[in-house]
């Protein structure tokens, strides 16, 4: 007997159609991956080798920087890069310089007022376990300890975010009616 999907509701007929606009035809789901892909990757160990002795004595300092950068494609398509350096540093040596673009292609159909939030907390988010394991193995791959990554809060990302361009605007238009403090 071949191996094929069957959908039955529980009185034995077919399921029904999926909801869709009315017209027929099915939803479009909220959010599509469309692809995944390493846009840029770096290593650099400039002290290497003799850094590697260095650290078995000393707790280097690691210094990471996490940003997200989104871009329309058309059709509701766009690109969501998740930049990611990191930087490990033994006194004034620096042990090594990795820097990650992990990109993705996603469509999106949902409002316009959840777009922004959608394309930099929601996409980021997916992206995310794939680029901290690049990041670990690249790593690892260069004679360090694996960079082990602990969970991003995109929702704080994007709330600090907003409340920048906030603050920008207003002191933007406080600047335009003359007044200032000294």
């Amino acid at each position: 007997m071949a191996n094929t999907p069957e959908t039955t509701s529980g009185n034995g007929e077919g399921a029904a159609a999926a909801p869709g606009t009315g017209d027929g035809a099915p939803a479009q789901p909220p959010l599509t991956i469309n692809a995944q892909y390493i846009k840029d990757l770096s290593f650099e160990a400039p002290s290497a080798p003799g850094i590697f002795k260095e650290m078995q004595n000393r707790q280097p300092d690691i210094n990471v920087n996490v940003n997200v950068q989104a871009t329309p494609l058309g059709d509701n398509a766009y690109e969501v890069v998740l930049v990611t350096r990191a930087e490990c540093k033994l006194a004034e040596s620096t042990a090594f310089l990795t820097e990650l673009s992990y990109g993705g292609v996603f469509t999106l159909n949902v409002p316009q007022e959840h777009l922004r939030p959608v394309l930099l907390i929601e996409c980021p988010r997916i992206l995310f376990p794939f680029a901290r394991h690049i990041l670990a193995n690249t790593t690892r791959e260069g004679g360090f300890l694996p960079l082990m990554l602990g969970p991003i809060d995109f929702v704080a990302m994007y709330q600090r975010h907003a409340q920048q361009q906030q603050d920008q605007q207003q002191a933007a238009a406080g600047g335009d009616q003359g007044g200032s403090v000294a």
